[in-house]
């Protein structure tokens, strides 16, 4: 039985960070506390990011925080984001809200219990037996592996509806107080944002996207490479430097194992769809599957206009390549803590008379 893509959107917070403006607050913040920080100053320049959204003004960053305002501010904002994406992908699926039997929330970003969407319930006019499936700690492959996760939940419940809303406020883990290079690297690249999309058996309208069943690899060993380390502050980013040499030398292999069990090949794929991590793990990417420098332009030109927001992101990429009109075989991939790789076949016909080869 397939599941099949209803609906998609995407939503960005009210607060535009330019990255010209965010690179000179970065060096009133850092600059004389943070010996390296004037070396670390031009990835601001080569990171391929020219702005980025938060939820939180500019000046939030030169106050202090703790756990306490910033979950308050998670809450916030994140909650505005989830109602954003979500009642845009239930007007692009022609779904009212009520008609949802499950709701997959994918968050890693903030702690909230009770979890998003049951505090969004009333406002969104979800049922009151409406089932929830929150997940939490995908990071990055967060919007794959959501993506995977909604559509088994689908096909194991012929004709149901299945909401699933990726929402992460990034830029509330930034940390001025531990100085150290991670926390430099997520202040040049990470933004917030949201995406939601609306899964079923049932047959869509219009274009046909086809969503296959997931793949995960995780690499032994690496729990350090990417994740959290947490403290009485909050989160702090771990987001190691040997991340792009890593991708490059292990990616291809896992990418063909990935294939293999989705029985396709690489000379079968039209377009991958993937997370832009930053602007050198695009680079690696191509490199890892043999793909044309540049061939990766939407995910260059999400990461240009709202930086990496972590799990939706590659959903912001493929909302950009099904607006543009792509269609065929398509593999989306993403990257996240573990360190996994996470992996979904996705096939866009033109009309509703193809088939998924």
């Amino acid at each position: 039985m397939s599941a099949h893509l209803h609906g998609l959107a995407t939503a960005l917070p009210p607060y535009c960070l330019n990255q010209a403006e965010v690179a000179s607050r970065a060096a009133e913040i850092f600059g004389d506390r943070y010996p390296q920080f004037s070396r670390l100053a031009k990835t601001f320049e080569t990171s391929g990011i020219e702005q980025r959204h938060s939820v939180v003004p500019l000046d939030w960053f030169t106050q202090k925080h703790g756990w306490k305002d910033r979950s308050a501010a998670y809450v916030a904002g994140a909650g505005a984001l989830f109602i954003d994406a979500a009642r845009t992908a239930l007007n692009d699926a022609g779904w009212a809200a009520w008609e949802v039997d499950c709701i997959v929330t994918v968050s890693s970003t903030g702690i909230a219990t009770p979890t998003l969407e049951a505090r969004v319930l009333g406002e969104m006019g979800f049922r009151d037996d409406v089932m929830r499936v929150p997940i939490f700690g995908l990071g990055c492959a967060g919007g794959v592996s959501g993506l995977a996760t909604a559509a088994a939940l689908a096909r194991g419940d012929a004709g149901s509806k299945v909401l699933l809303v990726v929402v992460e406020t990034c830029s509330l883990s930034f940390r001025s107080d531990r100085l150290q290079k991670a926390d430099i690297i997520a202040a040049v690249l990470f933004g917030d944002g949201a995406a939601a999309a609306c899964i079923s058996t049932d047959a869509p309208r219009g274009a046909h996207v086809t969503l296959g069943r997931g793949h995960q690899m995780t690499w032994p060993d690496t729990l350090g490479i990417m994740g959290w380390d947490v403290d009485d502050t909050g989160l702090g980013v771990v987001f190691d430097r040997s991340i792009p040499a890593f991708v490059a030398e292990h990616f291809g292999a896992a990418t063909a194992g990935a294939l293999a069990a989705a029985d396709l090949t690489p000379a079968r794929i039209d377009r991958y769809v993937c997370h832009p991590g930053g602007a050198k793990v695009i680079a690696a990417i191509e490199e890892a599957m043999d793909l044309a420098a540049g061939s990766l332009d939407a995910e260059r030109r999400v990461l240009r206009q709202c930086g990496n927001m972590s799990a939706p992101t590659v959903l912001f990429v493929l909302r950009a390549v099904l607006d543009a009109g792509a269609t065929g075989q398509m593999m989306a991939c993403a990257l996240g803590p573990g360190f996994t790789a996470s992996y979904l076949p996705l096939y866009v016909a033109e009309n509703m008379t193809e088939r998924a080869a």
